[in-house]
């Protein structure tokens, strides 16, 4: 379906630019996402800025996600998938912890260079690179609606039908270009879907405009 994020992000703003934004903020959520909240923010004119959230992992199955932690500690459990697994309390909350110190550590990577956005009365766009659960977006969501923004709009490239109904449930409008019945992974849909990496956010951060200009050296020491 789509050469690579660019091009995926392309053709998203192509169907963003026909609306009425009211100081749009584009919050991407790290890593792959944050390629695809570039695009969109300079595609639409927007601020770009991130939201953290992170996957929480089945029990000696780490590739499937259960649910997922917000950067304020918010747990969201996908009802479909987390009594498969059988996840005690015990280990729900380390899993939660593990996670919570991973979000602390980009936190404070990407606020270096990009200071926390506001969000109260503005257009905010949600991104990311697909949805597969669409436990971490439902996360992030959960954070964005505490904000008080005018509105929120979830929009991303790819993600099964099931999903894109529950995401509904947490946000005013969804686009999403690709909705297909069969699908096993985001990366399916894309001809180049590389690994992103921490510095790779953080120069594109940098790039976007504003907050702090801290060297990437220091940032990684």
């Amino acid at each position: 379906m789509f050469h690579d994020r660019e091009d995926a992000a392309r053709r998203l703003a192509a169907k963003l630019r026909v609306r009425k934004l009211h100081n749009p903020l584009v919050l991407a959520i790290p890593r792959g996402g944050v390629v695809t909240g570039a695009v969109l923010a300079q595609e639409l004119g927007a601020e770009l800025d991130i939201v953290l959230s992170r996957k929480l992992r089945a029990p000696d199955q780490p590739e499937f996600a259960i649910g997922a932690v917000s950067e304020d500690g918010q747990i969201y459990l996908n009802p479909q998938v987390s009594d498969l697994f059988g996840a005690s309390d015990d280990y729900l909350d380390q899993e939660r912890r593990h996670q919570l110190a991973e979000i602390a550590r980009r936190k404070k990577l990407f606020r270096e260079v990009r200071p926390q956005a506001p969000v109260a009365g503005r257009s905010v766009i949600v991104t990311d690179d697909g949805i597969a659960t669409g436990s971490t977006m439902i996360a992030a969501l959960q954070v964005v609606k505490t904000q008080k923004p005018r509105e929120i709009i979830v929009a991303v490239p790819v993600a099964p039908p099931d999903r894109l109904d529950e995401i509904r449930r947490w946000c005013d409008d969804v686009v999403c270009l690709h909705s297909p019945e069969t699908f096993w992974a985001i990366g399916q849909f894309y001809d180049d879907f590389s690994q992103v990496e921490d510095e790779e956010v953080v120069e594109m951060l940098r790039s976007a405009g504003g907050g702090s200009r801290t060297e990437l050296a220091v940032m990684n020491a």
